[in-house]
């Protein structure tokens, strides 16, 4: 009597064998359920041919967020919403694109993958997860929902539950930090899913050359700003601040002792009770007008970038004595340099920490001096 035949594996039982690291269990489960994923997404986009490329790129966002697969088992349907996300971006693309370009400008065929390389795929794949995965939490998500998954900002947000804006901070702080880990891997030329730079920033050290305010006006809508200067003369970064951000700033550069602790040192009072400590406060860039910055903290769980305004992370840094560093681009660059006016400005650094400390006192029921 013939013994039975084992069954096929299940999608759940490839789902953990992926997960695992192993290479043939993702290419299988990309085998099985292709078809089905390029015939969904030749609907949305209208050719056959960008569909096979689509689910290409739709493999490489399903091993990257494979941790994201709530139910093993689930995996094809999974995969098929990807591939619809993916479809959806390039179309808008296309459309955006074609508005400027030649609309025959069609990629040719691609063919569907085959057994080398689906390995090959897989094995880039699994490089590219390493890298996300040691992205900061935020930006981790960020990343796998807006580039690999082919949400838009809104989308996004909606799924993290933050605000459009800082959908677009946590991807740009993301896009930075993943720039020298995939370099080496992948050919941004080529504008793929992740469209990142692959220049790495060169990290030069600043410190707080002034913070000032201009003389007119009333102290919550009169303009503050906050000046970082290149270590060897490479130049000063003008960043605008708040009041409130420049005032806890001139505090701290002062050395104003307040009669209780204030914000930032609050958060350097945390960080240390949580056994972490802030390693150094980077400029990264700037985007519509606006500087973003991160705070690098090792802790517990080894070392983690947390977004940040400037003005905050360069405050937290002076509270902390923590290095202070910007992207050397910017400083390179005159459209965020050229910034005047501010040298005249006559409320410096000793002047803002006595406005706001007596500003403090007045906001107590009862003033106890």
């Amino acid at each position: 009597m013939a013994q039975p035949q084992d069954g096929p594996v299940s999608d759940a039982d490839l789902v953990r064998g992926a997960r695992l690291g192993a290479r043939e269990p993702f290419a299988e489960l990309i085998r099985r359920h292709q078809a089905a994923a390029t015939a969904l997404a030749a609907r949305v986009l209208g050719s056959p041919d960008l569909a096979r490329e689509a689910v290409q790129e739709a493999a490489v966002a399903a091993m990257t967020g494979l941790d994201r697969l709530r139910s093993a088992d689930r995996f094809g349907p999974w995969f098929c919403g990807i591939a619809l996300n993916v479809a959806r971006r390039w179309l808008r693309q296309l459309r955006a694109e074609r508005s400027a370009a030649d609309p025959g400008g069609e990629p040719g065929p691609g063919g569907l993958a085959g057994p080398d390389e689906l390995a090959e795929l897989a094995d880039l794949a699994a490089r590219v997860r390493a890298a996300v995965a040691g992205l900061a939490d935020g930006q981790r998500d960020a990343v796998l929902l807006f580039y690999l998954q082919g949400l838009s900002h809104r989308e996004v947000a909606a799924e993290l539950g933050i605000s459009v804006g800082a959908v677009k901070s946590r991807l740009h702080q993301a896009r930075a930090a993943l720039a020298p880990r995939l370099a080496p891997l992948i050919d941004f030329q080529e504008e793929r899913a992740m469209s990142v730079t692959t220049n790495a920033p060169e990290w030069v050290d600043v410190s707080v050359a002034a913070v000032g305010a201009e003389e007119s006006g009333d102290v919550m809508t009169r303009k503050h700003i906050m000046v970082l200067e290149a270590a060897g003369g490479r130049g000063r970064l003008p960043i605008w601040v708040g009041p409130a951000e420049a005032g806890a700033l001139a505090l701290t550069l002062e050395a104003v002792e307040m009669p209780r602790p204030l914000t930032y040192q609050m958060a350097a009072g945390l960080l240390e009770a949580a056994g972490s400590r802030a390693v150094e406060a980077r400029i990264t860039g700037l985007t519509d007008g606006t500087f973003y910055a991160v705070v690098v903290v090792d802790g517990p769980a080894g070392l983690r970038e947390v977004d940040a305004r400037p003005s905050d992370a360069v405050t937290l840094a002076a509270v902390t004595g923590t290095p202070i560093r910007v992207d050397a681009r910017l400083l390179a660059d005159p459209d965020v340099t050229r910034r005047t006016g501010w040298e005249s400005f006559p409320s410096g650094a000793a002047e803002l920490a006595a406005e706001t400390k007596e500003r403090w006192w007045r906001s107590l029921p009862h003033d106890p001096r």
